[in-house]
């Protein structure tokens, strides 16, 4: 079984394009508190949302074949760095999240900055979807899938994202790196180049202390899995028919 793990600011529909491409069974999780609801007591932190995936995971009574994008790369990471046996294969983008010297972008400081965080979310909510939908589309993706994305975020999603990202302040790195190593599974990095959020070279890095490989999709932005789902699903294809 497939199972992909979006990340900021989406929704389980941001693989819709891609599992269309990928003739195998799929299934697109959805984060607590992004386009569904926030369980009672769910703290939102980074380790609360990989706990939450290993519970998913568990449930699955079939190998896994795990993709994550943005944070859900990130939750990708850490599992498969420590329950591993949970997955047959892992593939990851944005591998910055994990490397030692990764420096949050500016969004991010912002949402971990107390007072102005809560001020960011509350003007990006009173804003039409119409003006926040360019921002997606130079990141890749459609204007379609722009304005979707935009509609979907509320004030659950809103709070869910200043928790998480205020549990990772200085970086992913800082608690999680101890256990950064080789996963013992297939893993495939991939890199989308014309990614602002990521790093070729560190990549590659990341790559290498977890003993996977890289996969590049040259020129594609952020949003990978809209702008280029066909690009997208012929790496993931090649990888899967190489490493089960």
């Amino acid at each position: 079984m497939i199972v992909f793990v979006h990340g900021v600011p989406e929704t389980a529909s941001y693989w819709d394009r891609l599992r269309a491409e990928i003739a195998e069974p799929s299934i697109a999780l959805s984060l607590p508190g992004f386009g569904c609801a926030r369980p009672e007591g769910f703290t939102a932190t980074k380790d609360a949302y990989v706990d939450w995936l290993v519970d998913q995971l568990t449930d699955i009574d079939e190998p896994v074949d795990l993709v994550g994008h943005d944070w859900g790369a990130g939750f990708t990471y850490r599992l498969v760095t420590t329950r591993p046996e949970l997955v047959r294969s892992w593939a990851a983008d944005v591998a910055t999240i994990v490397h030692p010297d990764q420096r949050w972008h500016e969004f991010a400081r912002v949402w971990q900055t107390p007072g102005d965080g809560e001020a960011f979310i509350e003007a990006q909510l009173a804003t039409p979807p119409e003006d926040q939908a360019p921002t997606f589309e130079e990141m890749g993706m459609s204007r379609e899938a722009a304005l979707a994305t935009v509609s979907a975020m509320d004030a659950t999603m809103g709070a869910c994202i200043l928790d998480l990202y205020r549990s990772a302040v200085p970086n992913t790195y800082a608690s999680w790196g101890t256990e950064m190593g080789p996963t013992g599974r297939p893993g495939l990095v991939i890199d989308a180049t014309a990614d602002s959020f990521s790093n070729t070279a560190k990549s590659a890095e990341v790559a290498e202390m977890l003993g996977a490989e890289v996969g590049t999709l040259e020129g594609r932005r952020h949003f990978w899995a809209v702008e280029d789902p066909t690009g997208a699903a012929a790496l993931l294809t090649d990888f899967w028919s190489r490493n089960r």
